[in-house]
């Protein structure tokens, strides 16, 4: 077997068109979106830079995120504070905590789409 890596995320929404809207302006992702140097965009994918993936399913009582939740979508980002200042700029609450970060693990900040799912940005230390 060979899996290469995650080859989508799908979950519904009341409203996915407008949802789509909302990730795509402040966060750059989805269809048509591109991280730097992944080359050019198409109307279907969002094109990632590679880099590590954690696949962890948590006990059903986590305090981890929501417990009426049952995934939190993390994003690996380049640079955080740029990020948490650009989505508050946006009116967009962010919530930073020090025992989420660690030098070895790296910085962490959450945020909430508007359907209420759960959105934990993730810096890994420096190489």
């Amino acid at each position: 077997m060979a899996v290469l890596g995650i080859g989508g995320l799908f979950f519904r929404s009341t409203d996915p068109d407008a949802l789509s809207a909302w990730y795509r302006t402040h966060l750059g992702i989805g269809a048509g979106c591109a991280a730097a140097d992944t080359g050019p965009v198409d109307e279907w994918t969002w094109k990632t830079q590679a880099g590590p993936v954690v696949f962890a399913p948590f006990k059903a009582d986590t305090d981890y995120f929501a417990a009426d939740k049952q995934f939190m979508i993390n994003l690996r980002v380049a640079d955080l504070a740029e990020m948490i200042d650009t989505l508050m700029a946006a009116g967009i609450a962010v919530e930073t905590r020090d025992e989420w970060n660690s030098p070895e693990v790296g910085q962490f900040a959450r945020l909430h789409d508007p359907d209420g799912n759960a959105i934990e940005l993730w810096e890994p230390p420096a190489a």
